[in-house]
């Protein structure tokens, strides 16, 4: 498994890749370039890891197995990702985001993980899996699913859930808005705070419309960087 980063200073920022992707997908497909103004002047560490849903949720495997994938996953993401950035980048909140499947997973770590993750952006997302698992339910699904997890949080994991923000993006013309209304649903009821833009954009579900919306939405919520070295008065006696 393979982690890419981009940028020196700033909030980190970490990505899932879509669908069946690895870890350098965002940069081959321009995202990393998009967002260069971000992580050249310091305001975001931007992260990218590798993704296991081709062997999971897109392959012809049973539905335990499918969430096997993503149980041993998320352990990888909360247990050895986590830890990793917080070495490279100090004990600070981290912001999660992804396209499609990669919105699921960010969703998926800051809701399991709201100590740790205090903003989630998810565009086009493909939150509700249960169609994949063609009826089949465990406890495992339970904990991997935040529409059924979520409305069991108290105490402070609810607290920390409250205190941070998810926006959640979809195209009205090309894609099917029930997804991010679910999630959304989800997380209203839970009192966390959470946006929903929907966009008619012709380039509909691609990444010429990725581009754009993922630079425009962290640039609204991450805050301006803190020069490294601060600046000379204008006049030194």
């Amino acid at each position: 498994m393979s982690v890419a980063r981009w940028g020196y200073a700033g909030k980190p920022f970490l990505l899932f890749p879509t669908g069946g992707a690895d870890h350098l997908d965002v940069e081959r497909f321009k995202l990393v370039a998009a967002l260069a103004p971000l992580w050249e002047n310091g305001r975001i560490r931007l992260y990218s890891v590798d993704s296991v849903c081709r062997r999971g949720w897109l392959a012809e495997i049973p539905a335990a197995e499918k969430i096997g994938w993503q149980v041993r996953y998320s352990k990888f993401v909360e247990d050895e990702v986590f830890p990793l950035i917080e070495y490279d980048a100090g004990p600070q909140s981290v912001g999660v985001g992804g396209i499609s499947l990669g919105a699921y997973q960010s969703w998926l770590a800051a809701t399991r993980r709201p100590d740790r993750v205090d903003l989630c952006v998810g565009l086009s997302g493909t939150y509700l899996m249960e169609r994949r698992l063609e009826g089949f339910w465990n406890e495992d699904w339970y904990f991997h699913d935040p529409r059924q997890f979520v409305a069991g949080l108290s105490g402070p994991l609810l607290a920390q859930l409250r205190r941070g923000r998810f926006v959640l993006g979809i195209g009205e013309r090309y894609e099917n808005p029930a997804y991010t209304d679910g999630a959304a649903e989800t997380l209203d009821r839970a009192g966390a705070r959470v946006d929903v833009l929907k966009w008619r954009d012709p380039a509909g579900h691609d990444w010429p419309t990725w581009r754009t919306m993922f630079p425009t939405i962290l640039s609204a919520t991450v805050p301006a960087a803190t020069p490294l070295v601060p600046e000379l008065p204008a006049t030194v006696l």
